[in-house]
Parts: C-alpha cells; structure tokens; sequence
C-alpha cells in the first residue's frame, strides 16, 4: 500500500510532554525495553488491540517483536503507518506507543490511538497524553480530521467498524 501521506511529507521527529516524558519514532534498538513492556501489560493490550490486530500475542518471543519492530519502521519510512514510542526523560523505561495510521473510516484522515502501561493508566501521563497529542497533530501533521479511537469512536464501536470493514488494518501483528 502506498503511504495515505505525501511520499515528501517527514512524520515529526519527537514531541515533548508537560509530565516531561516524550514521545519518538520506535526503533529496532528500542526491543530491549519494548519486549518486556509488552508482555507485562499483553492481557490488557490484548484485549484493546487483540481482536483487530492480533497484537500482542500471550507467547510473542523476541524474533516476533523484532520482527514488527522492523515492520514499523519500514512502514514509517514509507508514511504507510507510524508507531512513536513513549519514554521517561533518559529512556530507559517505554511507558507507551501511540499509534498513527490510515483511515478507517472515509470520514476521516487519520486513526489515532495509545497506550500506557498499567502503572500509567489514568495517571498523570495518560491524562495528559489526549490533548497534547490532539495539540500535535494539529500542530505537526497534515490531517484535517483525524480520529482519536477512545475519544471519538469508542472502543467496542472501532472494533465493529475494522473487523467488518476492508479497511488497511492488518489482521496479525502490529
């Protein structure tokens, strides 16, 4: 699939947060800390993005995240899709990702979503996470109605809508 994005157009580089953490393109390198994210907090994201993506699966080994590690990154080089990891302030802890995709709907130039560890979820971090990455996009990115999955479309609703729909979503992997 070609990019939704001008093949010109660069995502942005990094967004600071008030709480102090930022947000950046995942990498590759970033596995040592994604890994173990993940799967401490799988039940939960399974749950969120399981019936959609098929991610993360209970026994996902380092080579599968790697893998997708490596896939999001291809993706990003392309403006397919984009996966921003969130860190603490020297990154050492991966709190989160947020995630910027093709539409879903027709109504819209973008699908929008995140998650936070569990220790994170409705803390500061995740408080703030809404309007600043609203702000950013606004800001940053060449959307003009992006969808904020959680905010503007629930959960239940956006799983209806991809799992009945032809959309770009992918089955497996994220």
């Amino acid at each position: 699939m070609d990019g939704w994005l001008s093949p010109r157009w660069r995502a942005p580089v990094r967004l600071d947060l008030p709480t102090g953490h930022h947000l950046r393109p995942i990498r590759v390198e970033d596995l040592a800390v994604d890994h173990p994210t993940v799967m401490r907090c799988q039940p939960r994201l399974w749950a969120r993005f399981g019936p959609v993506w098929g991610w993360p699966p209970p026994d996902m080994t380092l080579e599968q995240d790697r893998d997708d590690l490596i896939r999001h990154v291809d993706e990003m080089s392309r403006n397919e899709s984009f996966n921003f990891a969130i860190f603490d302030p020297d990154e050492r802890h991966l709190l989160g990702c947020v995630y910027v995709d093709p539409p879903e709907s027709p109504a819209h130039d973008a699908e929008v979503c995140w998650w936070v560890v569990d220790e994170e979820v409705d803390g500061p971090l995740d408080r703030v996470l809404e309007g600043a990455i609203a702000r950013w996009l606004d800001d940053a990115w060449p959307l003009e109605r992006p969808r904020i999955v959680g905010r503007d479309i629930s959960w239940a609703d956006w799983h209806a809508e991809v799992e009945g729909g032809d959309g770009p979503w992918p089955v497996t992997g994220r």
